[in-house]
């Protein structure tokens, strides 16, 4: 594991390039900073991305079309484009009155959601002839703040997480820019905004979902410290584990059976689920930090008393992350078997963690 830090400001979301050189962050401003690597070892500023007039709320960097999508409480979204040497925004019309709160590429990356505290989804997409980005709204029945989304491998289905202690899964499919879909284990009937599940009582605000390789299965992870798996395979059956540890923030599949979730705790949990009722916490994947205690040095001794007047400083958490894990990401590997992923936090660090199969 490596351990990278972007200064004092909180991390609440990041992206990266398809070759994972280059890192889109935002420190808990209007602005997104990409770096990239120098050296082999340090993280240099390469752009800054300032259009937004609100804090940065999420980032998506599409691999194939090399675009980044933003979103802010200002109530825009920007799609940003690569042209010679800078990065050139486009506005998007998402047409919603509240801060908006989640992003994301579809896997095909002719569309994104944008979720919003406007208590709806705006799916995006492309029109030719007015080169600008056009959105369609999903509203019914969302009571409440959009907070996590996450795309099916069909490029059709979409979940969505919402502070109205719900988890659905909607169909977007646009029959002006793609195929009619054929059926998935989630249903068949897809027009525009149907839901196709519904979960009611997920516990608490629901901060992330994630699909699994094949989208036969959805995780999320609720405030009230739940990790839960629906299974369309088998007949949507539900599986529910409540924890005994702070709230789940991100949620992320790194093999068909294996889950990994960070949160509040400061610290990433690997999960596994091997079909209804056969979800379990394996275990924490933090190395503990060795304690100061009985092993100081004199002058260890010497220097923490002049500093702090104590002998060791005990608000020194035992985990790389010294705050909250605001999100997780893929940094190599397929989502069938993730080798690497990646976690910020309000610790303004980056940690970049190994996934043993």
């Amino acid at each position: 594991m490596s351990l990278y830090s972007f200064g004092l400001d909180p991390l609440c979301c990041h992206a990266w390039n398809k070759d994972r050189t280059q890192i889109a962050i935002s420190p808990n401003n209007n602005a997104v900073n990409v770096y990239e690597k120098k050296g082999g070892k340090d993280w240099v500023k390469i752009h800054e991305l300032t259009e937004h007039s609100g804090r940065i709320t999420g980032i998506d960097w599409a691999p194939e079309s090399n675009r980044i999508v933003t979103c802010a409480c200002d109530r825009n979204a920007y799609v940003w484009t690569l042209k010679d040497g800078a990065w050139k925004p486009t506005l998007v019309l998402v047409r919603i009155n509240r801060a908006a709160t989640c992003v994301k590429w579809s896997p095909m990356e002719n569309k994104f959601a944008l979720g919003s505290g406007a208590r709806l989804i705006s799916v995006c997409y492309f029109e030719k002839e007015n080169d600008w980005w056009l959105s369609k709204h999903i509203k019914k029945p969302i009571c409440s703040t959009v907070l996590s989304l996450d795309w099916h491998p069909n490029n059709i289905l979409l979940a969505a997480g919402s502070a109205d202690l719900h988890c659905r899964v909607f169909s977007t499919y646009i029959k002006d820019i793609e195929d009619k879909p054929g059926p998935t284990a989630w249903g068949s009937k897809m027009p525009f905004g149907e839901v196709l599940h519904e979960h009611k009582d997920c516990g608490g605000w629901v901060h992330s979902v994630s699909f699994s390789p094949s989208g036969d299965q959805l995780a999320w992870v609720a405030h009230n410290s739940s990790l839960t798996v629906v299974d369309a395979a088998r007949g949507k059956e539900v599986t529910q584990l409540t924890t005994e540890h702070l709230p789940l923030l991100s949620v992320l599949h790194v093999s068909p059976t294996e889950l990994v979730a960070a949160g509040h705790d400061c610290c990433p949990y690997q999960f596994s689920y091997k079909g209804p009722g056969a979800l379990q916490l394996v275990k924490k994947l933090d190395v503990p930090k060795q304690s100061s205690k009985g092993s100081m040095s004199a002058m260890q001794h010497f220097l923490n008393l002049d500093k702090k007047a104590t002998e060791e400083d005990d608000n020194e958490l035992g985990t790389l992350h010294q705050n909250s894990i605001t999100q997780l990401c893929v940094v190599s590997g397929s989502k069938d078997k993730v080798e690497k992923y990646s976690s910020v936090g309000l610790d303004g660090v980056m940690v970049i963690w190994s996934f043993k199969h």
